[in-house]
């Protein structure tokens, strides 16, 4: 009975810390989608001066739609990372439940040791508090692998709002104007890749070096 105990409270311990980290990420989620919305701003008014400057500035109105497309493609793959987030702070908690149940079953049998049936029902509670950290260190792997595609992509983001900073030197009596916006979006996207590089430093995905 006591070493299902133990078993039981080292992932809870874990799982304490865990739901911290987790919430500590989200919170970074949340701030690279308000950024995002930025962007899409950003580019809706780019375009429009774009179409000011005329054929001048096509190039860079061609740019700026691209960085539009691409503040909406992070928009939806943070709804991803959202979802998965989610799902760990669930399986985190079913970790804590089991780790609850164990202690009341143990409680239980330690006032009745004669109930050898205890036996049985802690060894299935268990195996259920072993499956739950199965598919929490699952998740954590599947959160990791989608922040990598986030980066790669923001990496790419970069590239766009760079290559608008050269098109806007193109854009004779708007170049100024051009200028300044296509360094906004520069400075937009580089806050971004500064969120996603500490959400990638996380100690919430050292767990996946574990197994």
């Amino acid at each position: 009975m006591t070493t299902a105990l133990a078993i039981a409270a080292a992932p809870a311990a874990q799982a304490g810390v865990d739901l911290l980290r987790i919430v500590q990420i989200n919170e970074e989620i949340k701030r690279v989608v308000g950024v995002s919305f930025k962007i899409n701003i950003m580019a809706l008014n780019a375009i429009f001066l774009a179409k000011r400057a005329g054929t001048a500035a096509r190039g860079f109105g061609v740019l700026s739609n691209e960085l539009r497309v691409f503040s909406q493609d992070l928009r939806r793959c943070m709804q991803t990372l959202t979802g998965l987030i989610h799902g760990c702070v669930n399986e985190v908690s079913l970790v804590l439940q089991d780790n609850r149940l164990a202690r009341l079953l143990g409680e239980a049998a330690r006032l009745a040791p004669q109930q050898a049936a205890l036996a049985g029902v802690m060894a299935r509670r268990s195996q259920q508090g072993e499956q739950h950290v199965e598919q929490l260190f699952r998740l954590r792997r599947q959160l990791q692998r989608a922040l990598e595609e986030v980066f790669q992509m923001v990496e790419l983001g970069g590239v766009l709002a760079k290559s608008a900073k050269i098109e806007a030197a193109y854009g004779q009596s708007f170049a100024p104007s051009l200028s300044q916006v296509s360094g906004e979006f520069d400075g937009v996207v580089e806050e971004i890749r500064g969120s996603l590089e500490s959400l990638r430093r996380s100690p919430f995905f050292a767990g996946n070096q574990d197994r």
